[in-house]
């Protein structure tokens, strides 16, 4: 396999972050081909020296490897499943946004197809892409992100998770949790300080502060949930419902939406009732990861 700067590459799709990713394989000086159903989307990347195909197979021809960025799963299916379409022997990079269910059944459709495939996810914007700060998520056969990885560099930091077509996607929305909960959390401060008249830029800088701290928690929060052990070594969760109580009671004292907190709570009481009140804050895992009650 052909692992120099000169892989020639396919994008399919051309929306904001398809445009991206073709513009960052050519910056980085692969003759690539791309291909969208709107063909004046392609007209920027193909005054920059990209080549327009004038069809999905011969789009899939002229590429070493095609990355598809599309609306969704079954757009990619709906494309790359017409009769005419011949996958056989392709390599694809699919970095369209889905479920982990989705891109395991994808995974298995393109290999009765007679393609190699990889899965994704892109943890960046549009204008990160081509730079350190875009990171980029694949799972599949390692052989193959191996074979192809110096040609993907060119989109950002690449990462490898493991053989499990849907690990990319359980990662993306892993870290959405993450986000938002961070987010709403700062919103939540934010709401209440300005009841005393703080402005949000004057608490932020505590926020990411304390952002940071609750971070470096993790690898040992981490190692009590892997060994199935949650000794209270700094605090115990029926010291901690404490805690929640009390911001729940100053939300509600100061005007503030009590909502987030008093969710937070019923799940520690939950784990509170099941036993665990001498434990560790990571025995919430066992909440977590049990169905909702809706």
């Amino acid at each position: 396999m052909n692992n120099e700067t000169n892989t020639p590459v396919t994008v399919l799709g051309l929306g904001l972050m398809g445009r991206a990713l073709a513009g960052a394989f050519l910056e980085a000086g692969h003759p690539t081909t791309v291909w969208n159903r709107t063909t004046a989307k392609a007209d920027q990347l193909v005054a920059e020296g990209a080549r327009l195909a004038p069809t999905v197979g011969d789009a899939l021809a002229a590429g070493s490897l095609t990355i598809i960025c599309l609306t969704d799963y079954q757009a990619v299916h709906e494309l790359l499943g017409a009769s005419d379409i011949d996958l056989n022997g392709t390599m694809l990079i699919n970095l369209t946004s889905g479920s982990s269910a989705q891109a395991r059944e994808a995974a298995r459709w393109a290999e009765q197809c007679g393609a190699r495939y990889l899965d994704g996810a892109i943890m960046a914007v549009p204008p990160a892409i081509g730079t350190a700060e875009a990171v980029i998520l694949h799972s599949g056969p390692q052989s193959d992100f191996e074979a192809h990885k110096s040609a993907l560099d060119a989109l950002g930091t690449v990462t490898y998770l493991g053989a499990d077509h849907g690990l990319a996607s359980l990662y993306d929305v892993a870290g959405l949790a993450m986000m938002w909960s961070v987010l709403n959390a700062w919103l939540h401060g934010t709401a209440m300080l300005r009841t005393a008249g703080v402005d949000a830029a004057t608490y932020a800088p505590f926020a990411r502060q304390i952002a940071a701290g609750v971070a470096e928690w993790l690898p040992g929060y981490a190692e009590q949930i892997d060994s199935g052990s949650f000794p209270a070594e700094v605090s115990a969760l029926e010291t901690d419902v404490r805690t929640m109580a009390h911001l729940i009671e100053e939300s509600e004292a100061v005007g503030v939406n009590a909502e987030l907190p008093k969710l937070i709570k019923a799940i520690a009481d939950r784990s509170i009732a099941a036993g665990h009140g001498g434990e560790q804050y990571p025995v919430l895992i066992e909440e977590f990861g049990k169905p909702g009650n809706d």
